[in-house]
């Protein structure tokens, strides 16, 4: 984990007055209280994340908080599908992944054609 005084010094184009607006937003989490933050791995991921949609985007930050919003959303369902994926690997036959196997390419297929 790293403070606040390392992350932004870390992080091109990041201020600590925009950074504590986006914890008080709840745009990113912390550990530790307010004055002694500290982020771990993933939430120093995701200052990157807004940081990159603010600037390199140029996505404001009153859509901010939709366009998070929506790729918290991608982000949970690809992990379910991934999650279904591992259940299927130790649970199901091998007939039954071939048959869905060819079930989901069917689809592709008539999705692609439409």
């Amino acid at each position: 984990m790293i403070d606040i005084d390392v992350l932004i010094t870390q992080i091109s184009g990041l201020s600590k007055a925009d950074l504590e607006r986006w914890i008080g937003n709840g745009w990113v989490r912390t550990n530790g209280p307010a004055g002694a933050y500290l982020f771990q791995d993933i939430d120093i991921a995701r200052v990157q994340l807004i940081v990159e949609l603010r600037n390199d985007l140029r996505i404001d930050e009153e859509a901010l908080p939709v366009v998070l919003h929506l790729l918290d959303q991608l982000y949970s369902v690809r992990r379910q599908i991934h999650d279904l994926g591992d259940a299927l690997d130790r649970l199901a036959t091998q007939e039954f992944r071939q048959a869905l196997a060819q079930q989901l390419q069917q689809s592709k297929a008539e999705n692609d054609a439409e």
